[in-house]
């Protein structure tokens, strides 16, 4: 079914923008890696209970996995991810270049 695979898909590049491997992820959810893989191949459906601790464990929305409508939510997820990767000196210039662009945006 091709809304199986959309949402396998996007679970899928939940866990790798995560760095989570399939074990580690399965663990995570409370399914097994098995399982796991039938959901992200599109072979198998995800549950409610299933698609719940996604969501708490991600951070992600059901929105998003079902969907894929992008909040803000995940996009500031994705923005702190990459923060996350940045050291202090690097953070201060990214920072400078925010607040100049919301400056100029401004006027």
């Amino acid at each position: 079914m091709k809304d199986n695979l959309e949402i396998g898909n996007r679970i899928l590049s939940i866990r790798e923008d995560l760095n989570y491997n399939r074990d580690k992820f399965s663990e995570l959810i409370g399914i097994s890696e098995a399982f796991l893989g039938q959901i992200e191949r599109g072979e198998r459906s995800i549950s409610l209970n299933t698609l719940i601790r996604i969501c708490i464990s991600t951070g992600f929305s059901s929105d998003y996995i079902l969907f894929g409508n992008e909040s803000n939510n995940e996009m500031k997820y994705k923005i702190n991810k990459l923060l996350n990767q940045c050291n202090s000196s690097f953070l201060a210039l990214i920072y400078e270049m925010i607040r100049s662009i919301l400056f100029h945006l401004k006027q």
